[in-house]
């Protein structure tokens, strides 16, 4: 059985299959620490009440040890909901060779070296836990709002962004690939099939930053949508991140708990989101004594200025053309500007989704392919969808890692994905 599910079987003999993470004993009683994957459990060893093997076994333990254990399950005598083991029989699978990672403080550098180890600390599971309840809500609003997974390629022929932050890769006798960074425009395809559509896998993108914020490798879900335009988006995208944050903090109290969450700021995020245009929220930043100037991209800390004082996201809308990707559609009311947004997380969290109405119009998609000076060939296809059928639509992304790091709480988003790659880190 679980140890999740102990509560269920009070009184009854059950069996535990896990790890013994902590252990000590005191005079004719050992207390086991057991972890099994789903949760957390004593287990008491009474030297009075078990054969003498077990109690000599129990003497071989070591942290990390793998053992099947078994005995009745009791209340804990001074924690209310808490429910542990009365050992009477023990099996050793494997007594452990001494574990690298003591009870001392350890740094960054020599965790993610024994990364693969770490991820069995109490936070490091909590952290994977909340990873997967996101994942889990994000499928969960998109089915709910009609989308349909459509998984896009790894391999790609041409860019979304251009390729200056994309890995080449050598293709067999067809030239160069590159790994994605975003599986938009295959998903911008398939909307004239299925409507609305979305991904989810790992992206990749070649900056050689070195923030708290920044992988390598990290995953993304991109979603598109066929009829749907800029003020639309804007709303299904606050719709999902409010989804997400009501999921974690019904789904995932134990996990929160562990990392010591202030949950009260999360529940704070269910509210309306607030909207500031690019302009504003280059004006309200200089207020705040930012240096930044009209026409520049927003930095991490004028991320963290902008919504210091915000107890919700801040979607910045209608960003310059001249500093954005060429698919995006031009304004109507203004045609320096897009029809873009980045939603700017509360908490210093920073951006976690940026968006878009896309270029539906076969001539403006060509002039800007060439004002880019991108090769029109290479996106013959990617026209295509504009000369057949084309029509307006949008679409965004969400990066898995950043949404974990902000719900979490955690400083680095190196901790928010199993095995980080970033500029400095390919193993273990």
């Amino acid at each position: 059985m679980l140890i999740k599910n102990l509560s269920e079987f009070l009184g009854q003999e059950v069996e535990i299959r896990g790890w013994v993470y902590n252990l000590r004993s005191s005079g004719n009683i050992f207390f086991l620490q057991i972890r099994d994957g789903s949760g957390f459990a004593q287990a008491v060893v009474s030297k009075d009440s078990v054969p003498e093997q077990v109690w000599a076994d129990c003497a071989k333990l070591s942290l990390e040890s793998s053992i099947i254990i078994k005995g009745k399950v009791t209340q804990h005598p001074r924690q209310a909901d808490v429910f542990e083991l009365q050992a009477t029989v023990l099996q050793i699978v494997q007594a452990a060779a001494e574990y690298p990672i003591g009870k001392k403080e350890h740094g960054p550098d020599f965790l993610m070296e024994y990364r693969h180890l770490w991820l069995r600390s109490p936070k490091q599971w909590a952290i994977l836990r909340v990873r997967d309840a996101i994942m889990l809500a994000i499928e969960e609003f998109l089915h709910s709002a009609d989308f349909v997974r459509v998984d896009s390629p790894i391999f790609t022929p041409n860019a979304c962004e251009g390729t200056t932050t994309l890995f080449q890769v050598p293709y067999f006798d067809l030239g160069t690939a590159y790994l994605s960074q975003s599986g938009q425009l295959y998903l911008e395809a398939a909307i004239a099939s299925v409507g609305r559509c979305y991904d989810f896998g790992p992206v990749f993108r070649a900056e050689k930053s070195k923030t708290k914020r920044h992988l390598t490798e990290f995953w993304m879900m991109d979603a598109e949508a066929a009829f749907v335009e800029h003020e639309e988006n804007l709303q299904i995208q606050e719709n999902l991140t409010r989804y997400i944050i009501r999921y974690c903090l019904t789904y995932c109290q134990k996990e929160l708990a562990i990392l010591e969450r202030d949950t009260t700021k999360l529940a704070q995020v269910d509210a309306p989101f607030v909207r500031l245009n690019y302009k504003e929220a280059i004006a309200k930043l200089r207020q705040l004594g930012s240096d930044i100037k009209e026409g520049e991209d927003l930095g991490n800390d004028d991320e963290v200025l902008l919504t210091k004082d915000s107890p919700v996201p801040i979607f910045i809308e209608k960003w310059p053309a001249n500093i954005k990707p060429f698919y995006m559609k031009r304004d109507a009311q203004n045609s320096e500007l897009v029809l873009n947004s980045d939603l700017i997380a509360t908490e210093g969290a920073g951006e976690l989704i940026g968006g878009s109405q896309r270029e539906d119009n076969y001539d403006s998609l060509l002039e800007r392919l060439k004002a880019e000076g991108l090769k029109v060939e290479d996106y013959e296809w990617y026209l295509d969808l504009r000369r057949y059928g084309s029509v307006p639509h949008s679409g965004f992304g969400i990066g898995l890692e950043r949404t974990v790091r902000w719900i979490t709480g955690v400083e680095h988003v190196r901790e928010c994905i199993p095995f980080p790659r970033t500029i400095n880190r390919l193993k273990p």
